[in-house]
């Protein structure tokens, strides 16, 4: 995907989480009958305003899209009108405050919980929880666990999808826990397997920690045939179409897609000849593989799948719906996992069980929301999801400037039965740029660590 591609995902994303966002504080406020003055999308110089409704308040976008703002009627911040008084933010009650300022996090949670009920509605195709042989040496493989074992249940949680195992035993290597793994063998024998994730350091968090454990997703060996072209990709701009078999990768022969697939890892942004037979005819394509960090590697993509034959489809593949009850159930879960999970990676950061290298930035969430895009509607829409609840957990954190720090006031306030001091307030606002600051330049150095290190 192009850079202008890859732009266009990242504000499109950014403009939808943050109107999400605004817009729970807009509606919060608009129910406690507090005015709204300004609701902005983007800071700084407004490039366009509109003003709607009966107390005329400005739609604005602005310049820099990092972020946005609803501005609301408050006698701290100018002169208010005697009859406007009672509608002015500070003199809201407590619990009133709470709500308004509470309300933004909780619609990013919310919109979270929507899209995934609406995928899991939909149904997702989902590989099977079917392992591959693990490396000698790894946990996994010391665990008993063999190529063709299908993972039932894990802890007595039933494992329907390979992503529902590497959420359960990532969360079980953070938490350092022993993983009780049910199976079904290749005899179709059920097996009770000891997955021990007790001494999994923290250190092996850097790249894939699930590939450290030693599992791996089964794939049956497939021919080096294109099933799906991604529209714009380095493969569509070379002339491939599904259907083309190759033969070659500068000469060397490739038996499976896996070879073909290694081939152009190792040649990131490196012209690659490929020897192509459709229908019947011979001819040989050169294409450039788009470079991609992954785990601080970089590695080459062009944009293309494989022919995946029924009979595999079936092994490998299950379409996982649900109704609209167990949906909304699901992705409940689904967003409480999420969120607690960012809050154990951030609390495993702080006492330094896990590397700050895992902070990411708006390079590296940008590259993302590019992928995603490239990759269909269904994974651009997940990635909206996990942003969001990210959002929700970045401002729900105890610091000042943050919806979280104004909550902490706010519960001093009940505790005490006053208002924190505006001295307390100032310096708390000083202190929280401060550590907003660290964080986004520690994640800018991490985006740019990940861009040149590869």
């Amino acid at each position: 995907m192009n850079l202008l591609h890859t732009i266009a995902a990242f504000v499109v994303a950014l403009g939808i989480l943050i109107v999400v966002h605004e817009y729970g504080h807009y509606l919060a406020a608009r129910l406690c009958n507090v005015r709204i003055l300004r609701f902005s999308v983007g800071f700084g110089r407004p490039l366009v305003i509109w003003r709607l409704g009966p107390d005329a308040t400005e739609w604005a976008i602005a310049a820099v899209p990092f972020g946005g703002y609803v501005k609301m009627l408050d006698e701290r911040e100018g002169p208010v009108e005697p009859h406007e008084r009672a509608r002015a933010f500070n003199r809201q009650s407590v619990w009133r405050r709470l709500l308004i300022v509470a309300a933004g996090p909780a619609f990013n949670l919310l919109f979270a919980i929507a899209v995934y009920a609406g995928l899991f509605m939909y149904g997702l195709p989902e590989a099977r929880p079917v392992a591959a042989e693990p490396p000698k040496g790894t946990l996994a493989y010391a665990a008993g666990l063999r190529a063709g074992d299908t993972v039932r249940s894990i802890d007595g949680q039933p494992i329907e999808t390979w992503q529902e195992l590497r959420w359960r035993v990532i969360q079980g290597a953070l938490q350092r826990e022993s993983l009780a793994v049910e199976v079904i063998n290749e005899r179709r024998e059920i097996e009770q397997l000891k997955l021990d994730l007790t001494a999994f350091p923290a250190a092996e968090f850097e790249g894939d920690a699930l590939e450290r454990i030693g599992l791996r997703l089964y794939r049956p060996a497939l021919e080096p045939v294109f099933g799906a072209i991604v529209p714009d990709s380095p493969a569509e701009r070379a002339g491939l179409k599904t259907g083309d078999r190759v033969r070659q990768a500068d000469g060397k022969s490739l038996a499976t897609w896996d070879d073909l697939v290694r081939t152009i890892r190792e040649r990131p942004a490196t012209p690659l000849r490929l020897a192509i037979e459709r229908n019947g005819e011979r001819f040989s394509v050169d294409v450039v593989p788009e470079a991609a960090t992954v785990n601080g590697m970089q590695i080459g993509r062009i944009g293309a799948a494989p022919l995946v034959p029924a009979s595999h489809a079936e092994r490998i593949l299950v379409r996982v719906r649900y109704g609209p009850l167990q949906a909304l159930a699901k992705s409940c879960e689904k967003t409480a996992d999420i969120a607690l999970f960012s809050l154990k990676m951030l609390g495993k950061m702080l006492v330094g069980e896990v590397s700050w290298k895992h902070l990411s930035g708006p390079v590296t969430i940008a590259d993302y929301a590019g992928q995603s895009a490239q990759m269909g509607w269904i994974s651009y829409a997940t990635f909206l999801a996990l942003i969001s609840v990210s959002l929700a957990v970045l401002n729900l954190l105890p610091i000042p400037l943050l919806d979280g720090g104004h909550l902490m006031y706010y519960a001093v306030e009940i505790i005490r039965g006053s208002p924190v001091s505006e001295r307390a307030m100032e310096l708390g606002q000083r202190v929280g740029l401060a550590l907003l600051l660290f964080m986004m330049a520690f994640a800018f150095y991490n985006d740019l660590n990940r861009l040149f290190s590869g």
